[in-house]
Parts: structure tokens; sequence; C-alpha cells
């Protein structure tokens, strides 16, 4: 038998090496999960307050955000490229190009933040028709997206620099960032929705720009702690756009699948939304309170994904490619196992929570029946989480996570979305049932490839 450097033998990992790698996974991926709470915590407290105006401000809320989810999406999924490569320019300290491969998201990501901005605010009531039918929720929503606009300019910086600090297992500091941030837009909703301490009660307005606000905040901490400490990432402005045209394009070619990957999946569920909401403003609105519900729970456990990328990803950096599948092999068992957790937990708590939502029966109805699905299919949602964002993406196998990702949102889920909810007349629980057939197919493919560890590969080989 073999016996590398760290203790393995023949790639697994010993009862001292285990006990080791999960504290290691617990100091990167804890903070993660907490930034994921607390970011989903005040979501909730968001659309309590929100929902506490009725169905249509919380209908219009909900079909507004899919137009910055998409945005999300997009610079999500560039990231996630990227960060394949800033971690494995960690494994081997090459901070130098770990400043380029920042400084080129930055670049992709501006660059794109700035023409949503210019659509948020030149023709919004145009993007908002895309998901509901109703006049009432796209005037409401018009004045959500064009207060909300200017986070189109604050997100590039904030993503990239976030993504930097966690591919570099400095992942406290966003935390510390998003906590302040996302603490002061649960004040600011207060304060600007209902018109309190002497300010305008502003409704849906004041939700969008309680929104900039927070984000402002969740900027100038992370450029302080960045650069006012003078962080191991930090360099001069020449320094992160220093990157080479070869860095460029091996940061795209690997970055153009996550990205294709996430903005198509993400405009596949804001379709999802779409179609759900054309039923009634009460299912538009039932939908929108379980989806907040629902990542409540699993982004705790999407956490584990962001980790894989993480130490796996630095493990391949370092041409350890056994270790790197039994990390990610502890990893995904424990993703899955506390995806059943949070399934449990969330038949527990849902109805409670939603009992705090001002929802007519029908919706109160609907509510508890799409809980009830979100909550047994949790567990297969973590897995193919883990697996696109964090497994297949630590080796470069970004092509594989997008065809299999695209193909079964859009030739499964997107169909059966506007087949059963438009064609069929099915109740709104009943088809969020049909189109989580998808995450079904989707589990197989991405298990096949899992197992057959085509995903093990080094990217940053020749990188000058």
């Amino acid at each position: 038998m073999k016996e590398n450097g760290n203790g393995a033998v023949n790639g697994t990992l010993n009862e001292l090496d285990k006990k080791k790698f999960l504290k290691t996974v617990a100091l990167v991926a804890a903070p993660i999960a907490a930034q994921s709470l607390i970011g989903s915590s005040l979501n909730l407290v968001d659309n309590l307050m929100i929902g506490h105006l009725g169905e249509l401000p919380l209908n219009a809320v909900g079909v507004s955000v899919q137009i910055f989810f998409i945005y999300w999406m997009f610079v999500f999924g560039f990231a996630s490229g990227a960060a394949t490569y800033i971690a494995q320019f960690f494994g081997v300290k090459d901070f130098v190009n770990i400043r380029r491969t920042t400084g080129f998201c930055l670049t992709v990501a501006f660059g794109m933040g700035m023409m949503f901005f210019l659509a948020a605010e030149l023709f919004p009531q145009y993007l908002l028709r895309i998901f509901t039918r109703f006049p009432e929720v796209i005037e409401a929503g018009t004045i959500y997206v064009r207060v909300g606009a200017f986070t189109f300019l604050l997100v590039p910086v904030i993503q990239s620099f976030t993504v930097a600090l966690r591919a570099t297992q400095q992942t406290v500091q966003p935390l510390i960032a998003s906590s302040v941030a996302l603490g002061m837009n649960t004040l600011m909703n207060y304060v600007l929705i209902y018109g309190k301490f002497g300010a305008p009660a502003m409704g849906v307005a004041g939700a969008a720009l309680a929104t900039v606000i927070s984000r402002c905040v969740e900027l100038s901490i992370i450029l302080f702690l960045v650069f006012g400490r003078r962080n191991a990432i930090a360099g001069s402005f020449r320094e992160y756009f220093s990157y080479s045209r070869d860095l460029a394009m091996r940061i795209v070619r690997n970055a153009l699948p996550t990205t294709i990957n996430e903005t198509m999946w993400g405009i596949g569920t804001a379709l999802y939304v779409a179609a759900f909401a054309r039923i009634s403003i009460s299912a538009g609105a039932a939908v929108q309170a379980c989806n907040t519900i629902n990542n409540l729970f699993s982004l705790l456990a999407f956490s584990i994904g962001d980790a894989v990328l993480i130490l796996a990803g630095q493990k391949l950096g370092e041409g350890k490619k056994e270790e790197a599948f039994e990390m990610s092999r502890i990893m995904t068992l424990l993703a899955v196992s506390v995806g059943l957790v949070l399934g449990a937990l969330t038949l527990c708590f849902g109805k409670p929570i939603l009992s705090l939502f001002d929802f007519t029966p029908e919706g109160a109805a609907d509510a508890w029946r799409i809980l009830i699905v979100y909550a047994a299919a949790m567990f297969l949602e973590v897995f193919n989480g883990t697996m696109v964002s964090g497994t297949l993406r630590s080796g470069g196998d970004t092509r594989y996570a997008m065809i299999t990702e695209v193909s079964t949102v859009w030739l499964i889920g997107v169909p059966l979305a506007f087949i059963t909810s438009l064609w069929l007349g099915w109740p709104v629980y009943l088809a969020v049932l049909a189109v989580k057939g998808e995450e079904v197919v989707k589990g197989i493919l991405l298990l096949r490839r899992y197992l057959s560890k085509k995903w093990l590969n080094t990217v940053i080989e020749g990188v000058q």
C-alpha cells in the first residue's frame, strides 16, 4: 500500500484524517451556511413585511425579484467558473493570478450589470409581462424594479470579492459583511415599508430602497475588509486588471458553461414562477412564500457544495486527485444527510411560518401543499446542487454540469410547468410536484458522472 504525505492510504482517509478533514469542512462551510441562513431568514422577514400588505404586493415583489434573480444567477455562474481557478491557484499560493482572476470576474459581471440596469430603468413593465398577466401586479412591480435597479451596479463588486475570499478559505469576512448589511436591510424595510420613525410609508418602493441601502453597506464593508485590512487578496488597481489574454480565455472557457448553466437555470426557474403566477394572484403569492421558506432551509445544505469546490479544488490544484475524490464523497454524503434533516424541519416549522402571512384560505391551503412537495424533494435538490455547483466545478467539469442542468430544466421542468398550469389547469401544488420530476432525472445523470471520475481535472497547468 502507498501512503502519501498527508497520511492517506490508497486515496482514502484514515480516522484521524477524517476528523481533521471534517473540522476543515466545518471551518469553511459553517460561515457560508451562517451567511446563507442569515440571508434567507431576513428574506423571509422581508416577505412577511410585504405579505402583511396583502397578496397583491407579495405577488408583485415575487415576480419583480425574478429579474434580479436571473442577473444574480449570471454573476454566480461566472464567478463559480472563476472560483475554480482561484481555488486551484490558492493550492499553489499564486496570489498574483488570484487577483487577476478576481479582476476579470469583476470586468465581466459589471458589464452585464450595466445592461440589466439600463433595461430595468427604461422598460421594466415589458420585463414584468414575461412573468405575470395581471396589470395591477405589473404596476406595483414596475416601482420595485426601477428603485432596486441600482443593485445591478453594486452586486458585481460584492460578489467578485466574496468569491475570491471564499475560494481562499476566508469565509468569515463575507459573513461579517452580509450579517451587517442584511440586518440593515431588515431595519430599513421596517422603516420604509410601513413609514416608521417619521419616514414616509413607501410600501413596495420602500422594500426596494431598503435593498439598495443594504447593498451599499455590504459593499463598503467588503472593500474595507479587503483593502483597509490589507488582506492577502488585496492589490493595486492595475494588478487586478493585468490579466493576460491566455488567462482570460481559460477562465471564459471554464466559466462560460457555468454562466450558461446558472443563467439558463435561473431563467427556467423564473419561468416556473411565471407559469404558477398565471394561475391566480393567490397561487403566485403562495409560491413566493414557499420559495422563501424552502430557501431558509435548503441554502444551509448548499453551503457544503461551496466547501466541495473550495477544498477539492485546492487538492486538484496540488495534483492530489484521489484525495479530492474522497473529500467530495464524504461531503456529498453529508449534504444528502443534512438535506433529509432539513426536509423534516421544513415540515415541522413550515405551517407556523405560513400562518404569519396574510393569505386567503385558498392561498394558505395551496401554500402548505406546495411546502410538503418542497420538503420531500429537498434531499435530492441538495444532492444535485452539491454535484453541479461544488463537485463537478472543482475539477473544471463545467460543460457536463451545464448540459445536464440546462437540458433537464428546459426539456422537462419548463414544459411541465406551463402544460400543467395553463393547459391542463392543475392546482398549483400538483403543477409544482410535476416540475420536481426534472430533479429525479438530473440526479441520475449527475450520479453516473460523479462515479466515472471524469470530473477530476487540474485546470491551472501552464498558466503564466
